[in-house]
């Protein structure tokens, strides 16, 4: 069956397909980003896109119809395979962007497990992929690759990312298929840290959540938050930042998160497996200069992996397992 790219080429209204949609690898070539590379996606229903593949193809800046929707932090985009993953370096260098993967190992605070050492929020994006592939099939934009979190002696754990994206719309889907490539059982953390700000974060924003949810304050400052968490404040100088877990009851609505702002016009759909990604984690921090908001499915309370193991919340993915974490993320106008 022909696609719509093939029937608009045939019917003679576009002789290059780069006159709808964009397809290309670019190479940062100056600042702390310098030799990191870029596959940039531009596609005909206005979703503008950067896929980071030395970052494990995590997601990058965002803009729909010219409009950024996603959040980088001050750091801006840096260069994974030159930091070391060491906990003081973490706020000098978390870049924010659409997607930030956490793990694969431990998510959450610096954490000594026994004699191993977690960096922040785990080595995932640290990690480039492999075997990456870009490609414009039918009418989907296609990347996909893999990445390899290893160990002399210890862990092998693999993750195979396809990243498919609408070339006439504004949806993006991330599918990971995550195996333990070892003859032993893996204790794994997960975090999906999607990230959003201004203009499409601001006080004209409202957040919408399935109603059959159960949701928890990590801190006694983020219970002071509880009634407001689906709203947005000003920028206030030195705000603390407020966690809350939001436990959805998925055989009632679903997983989902929805983002609306009226007054831009636009609208943002998450959706996620929550056969294994069970929790919501809500990042609300109203900072100035660190205004955002976090939607972050995952299979955690980001304790860090020696406390989630104490907590009793930590999974584990079985010899030769493999499991399928599924994110999708859609931009529309109201």
């Amino acid at each position: 069956m022909d696609n719509e790219i093939n029937e608009l080429v045939k019917k003679g209204y576009v002789g290059n397909l780069s006159q709808l949609v964009t397809l290309r690898r670019v190479t940062v070539s100056e600042g702390k980003a310098h030799g990191t590379g870029i596959i940039e996606i531009r596609t005909a229903g206005g979703l503008e896109l950067d896929v980071l593949p030395d970052a494990g193809l995590d997601l990058g800046q965002c803009r729909f119809r010219g409009v950024n929707m996603s959040w980088m932090s001050k750091n801006g985009y840096d260069n994974p395979a030159i930091i070391a993953p060491y906990e003081e370096e973490f706020s000098n260098t978390f870049p924010g962007g659409l997607l930030y993967t956490c793990g694969l190992r431990s998510a959450g605070p610096a954490n000594r497990d026994g004699a191993e050492w977690h960096p922040i929020h785990g080595r995932y994006h640290s990690i480039a992929a492999d075997n990456i592939r870009a490609e414009i099939i039918d009418d989907e934009i296609i990347v996909s690759g893999t990445v390899r979190e290893t160990a002399l002696f210890g862990h092998v754990l693999e993750v195979k990312r396809t990243i498919r994206v609408s070339a006439f719309g504004a949806r993006i889907d991330v599918e990971d298929c995550v195996t333990n490539l070892s003859p032993k059982a893996e204790e794994i953390m997960q975090i999906y840290h999607c990230n959003f700000g201004y203009p499409m974060v601001c006080e004209d924003a409202h957040l919408t959540l399935p109603e059959a949810r159960r949701t928890i304050p990590r801190t006694d400052f983020a219970r002071t938050g509880l009634g407001r968490e689906l709203g947005f404040d000003p920028p206030a100088a030195g705000e603390e930042e407020r966690v809350f877990f939001h436990e959805i009851d998925g055989a009632k609505d679903g997983f989902w998160a929805k983002l609306d702002n009226p007054a831009l016009g636009s609208s943002m759909l998450l959706s996620w497996s929550g056969e294994t990604l069970p929790v919501l984690a809500q990042w609300r921090c109203m900072a100035a200069g660190d205004y955002v908001l976090g939607l972050e499915p995952t299979n955690c309370y980001i304790m860090g992996r020696a406390k989630e193991r104490e907590n009793g919340t930590l999974k584990v993915l079985g010899a030769f397992e493999t499991l399928r974490n599924k994110i999708g993320i859609e931009f529309k106008e109201l």
